[in-house]
């Protein structure tokens, strides 16, 4: 039996590659950035090799209920407002 630290049994996985997914397929779209700190909410508007553009861009200091309403206490940002992708710890649509 062939067994490595990472996966148990050696494991046969499923692979699936799609053309404009991750940022690139949300270009247009609002969407949230959770970071170390902060959460960024906008409309993606560029992607970069390492940084990402948002439009309309706000910076969120209190979310309020995550699944419905707007955010509690957001403050509007000059537009265009990038973020670095390496500080980026979690992002999907927008709430609001």
């Amino acid at each position: 039996m062939n067994v490595n630290l990472y996966g148990g049994l050696n494991m046969k996985r499923i692979v699936e590659t799609e053309e404009g997914s991750g940022f690139e397929g949300a270009l247009g779209t609002k969407i949230s950035l959770w970071c170390g700190i902060y959460i960024y909410t906008g409309i993606l508007s560029g992607v970069s090799e390492d940084s990402v553009e948002l439009s309309e861009p706000m910076v969120v200091y209190e979310t309020g209920d995550l699944v419905s309403g707007p955010w509690k206490d957001a403050q509007k940002l000059p537009s265009p407002w990038r973020i670095i992708k390496s500080s980026i710890e979690s992002w999907g649509p927008a709430k609001c």
